[in-house]
């Protein structure tokens, strides 16, 4: 199809300083997992970006020099000339497809942890390391400056050697230019410190020794958090993040502006923050300059892209999320396919893989982190070798995934779902307050399902064991989900305890009737209690919530969300009790006791709601049992887990049907 008129100026060329970008596209930096330790895997994930039709694709942080270490999180280097060639395989990949390479130099200064080099931390003054460690980062003296602006022009060279086209100055996301800039880290009294005209000067002397070593060919990027988010005490966008900007606005190639104080900031889940969220922070920076300007806001919209460049807020569509839930998205614009797009959900699972330590997933997109490890490919997948047959019984993210990625291989499929409409615990969820994003794992699996001539769906039809083995399919997939515990068994508590009338989430959403006050037991640790806290708070209800933890919803730390979550329950005034158990409920009181001491009390309790774990719905998968030669369990009735793994699971068996499932490949180090 040809594309839409209308979206043509996204694909519009732009130049950087000496390089030109084939379209409006933008792959800003963002972590993979993979780091310097697996440069094949990130090779491939950037590779993909490019053919996807993205006009610019950047790495991840690449650290300058030893005293910028994040181990145990998968980073890039560029400490020495060995470094050179396995960054080549990236730019390479990227370059294969037509699209520019951007790298993005790093030094996290106070934030580097230096577990794996143990050299002493370093900023622009004394201070607690920020990471939680009994460690402090000493302070730059002027040959340490120096020093520092040597690694940055050696990291450039090497960059430009290994064929990137825009070499990154990184002062945002609170690392060392930064800290140089923020009066809440630099309490420097000479030239570097005191008037921001000096606390700027490291980060000019930056692009400068940059542009020096590379601008002949490369162009200059400099990544700036215009707002601390920290109120008049740090930077701010309406003082002295214009006023840095307005200082060195045409001094470098390109502007990436975003919003610092955490990382959650500048990438907020859909729970928290609308699409484009960060405008009304970074909207002022192109009037400022005549370079080109990027910003992200996790764009999924190509009106609102669109809207973005033609309203002047800036040059190029920036995006990590939506470019990770599809790596094609340019692509299919460009083909006339833009209900195709595989839209982000700003669910932070993507983050989650990051503070984890672990290569890169998504919850749209279960390929992510797989291009190179299996050889998974986002758009094309290869055709199963016998025409057969297979019938899917459950039709909500696994079922739904396992039927499509089983169609595009070929089979003939049937789906049967036991509801009138398909989405499984998705229809639940996605009601609960700031999800309604999640509907589009569903929804873009029903949509791409209408288009295979090969599927059969049958909503309204749930089916005994005897249907199925009648059904006569080549294949039987159980894809049944889970159901919450009643038994208030988590991750805190392995004791099975009955608590009379006690309600799940399960009832809540088939319309239990709620009266205050109202208790949660929070023992699941991500975000069913949190959300329903603020959804009965919101309805005027007292509501508290009881964990066993230090805090309800601590997967929240991994998805940067658990700020923002406590911030909102506060101020709904929902009741946190931390380090406590639930010992028992009766006469309009529950029992609690403390997880370390033992001691005892008690709160008002008119409905308890048990938040804990679940528990596998696979009586059909058990029945059928024996009946059945080729059967398997995907989902959450195989292990109850996140939506993301649900959909993982379902691709990864269809993907995997008729071959060896043996592990993915690793990038073992040679011995030298």
């Amino acid at each position: 199809m040809p594309m839409d008129p209308r979206h043509a100026v996204l694909f519009e060329p732009v130049k950087i300083g000496p390089v030109t970008a084939p379209n409006r596209f933008y792959q800003t930096p963002h972590a993979t997992g993979f780091g310097w330790q697996r440069p094949k895997s990130g090779a491939a994930l950037r590779g993909i970006k490019a053919e996807g039709g993205w006009g610019v694709v950047c790495t991840e942080y690449c650290s300058i020099h030893p005293t910028s270490d994040d181990s145990p999180y998968a980073f890039l280097t560029l400490w020495e000339d060995s470094d050179i060639a396995p960054l080549a395989l990236t730019a390479d990949a990227i370059h294969a497809h037509g699209a520019l390479a951007g790298i993005e130099l790093w030094h996290g200064g106070g934030h580097a942890s230096n577990r794996l080099t143990r050299v002493p931390g370093i900023g622009p003054s004394q201070q607690p390391a920020l990471y939680h460690l009994p460690t402090t980062a000493r302070e730059m003296d002027k040959s340490d400056i120096r020093a520092f602006r040597g690694w940055q022009r050696a990291a450039a060279r090497r960059a430009k050697q290994a064929g990137f086209d825009i070499v990154y100055v990184y002062a945002g996301h609170d690392y060392l230019p930064f800290q140089f800039l923020s009066p809440l880290t630099n309490r420097r009294s000479d030239e570097y410190g005191g008037s921001l005209e000096n606390r700027v000067r490291l980060l000019r002397e930056m692009i400068e020794d940059t542009r020096d070593e590379v601008g002949d060919t490369c162009a200059v990027a400099v990544r700036l958090a215009v707002d601390e988010l920290h109120g008049p005490k740090g930077i701010t966008s309406s003082g002295e993040g214009r006023e840095i900007v307005e200082m060195l606005a045409e001094l470098p190639d390109l502007w990436d502006v975003n919003v610092a104080g955490a990382l959650g900031n500048d990438s907020k889940t859909a729970r928290f923050s609308p699409e484009g969220y960060q405008e009304e922070h970074v909207g002022f920076v192109k009037a400022l300059t005549s370079k080109p300007v990027v910003s992200v806001g996790r764009f999924t919209s190509p009106e609102t892209m669109v809207d973005q460049i033609k309203r002047g807020v800036q040059d190029f569509i920036g995006a990590a999320r939506p470019s990770i839930a599809d790596p094609f998205l340019p692509a299919k614009l460009r083909d006339g396919r833009a209900d195709e797009i595989r839209e982000c959900i700003g669910c932070n699972i993507c983050r989650a893989a990051n503070n984890e330590g672990v290569p890169l997933r998504c919850t749209q997109n279960p390929t992510m982190g797989e291009e190179w490890r299996r050889g998974w490919h986002p758009e094309r997948i290869a055709a199963y070798a016998r025409r057969e047959t297979a019938l899917v019984v459950g039709g909500g993210p696994a079922g739904l995934e396992t039927a499509l990625t089983l169609a595009r291989r070929g089979l003939s499929v049937s789906l049967a779902e036991k509801s009138r409409t398909f989405g499984g615990r998705i229809l639940n969820e996605m009601r609960l307050p700031g999800l309604s994003s999640w509907g589009r794992v569903r929804d873009w699996r029903l949509a791409m399902l209408a288009k295979q001539p090969n599927v059969q769906m049958f909503p309204g039809s749930e089916m005994t064991a005897s249907d199925i083995a009648d059904f006569g399919a080549d294949h039987v997939v159980i894809a049944t989900g889970s159901r919450w515990r009643r038994d208030a068994i988590g991750v805190g508590n392995l004791t099975p305890r009955v608590f009379e009338g006690a309600l799940t989430p399960d009832d809540l959403f088939a319309g239990a009737v709620v009266t205050g006050p109202v208790v949660i037991l929070e023992d699941e640790q991500y975000f069913m209690a949190g959300a329903w806290a603020e959804k009965l708070a919101a309805q005027g209800l007292d509501v508290t919530v009881v964990t066993p933890w230090a805090t309800p919803s601590t997967f929240g730390l991994y998805t940067n969300e658990q700020d923002f979550i406590l911030e909102r329950l506060l101020r709904l005034g929902v009741k946190i009790l931390p380090f406590t158990y639930l010992t028992q409920k009766a006469g309009g009181v529950a029992g609690l006791e403390c997880a370390y001491t033992g001691r005892a009390s008690e709160v008002p309790c008119e409905t308890l709601i048990l938040c804990t774990g679940r528990l596998v719905q696979d009586d059909l998968f058990r029945a059928l049992d024996g009946q059945v030669n080729r059967l398997v369990r995907v989902g959450d009735c195989l292990q109850p887990s996140s939506i993301a793994d649900a959909v993982y699971s379902g691709h990864r068996f269809a993907q995997l049907l008729g071959e060896v499932d043996g592990p993915p490949r690793r990038e073992i180090p040679q011995l030298r």
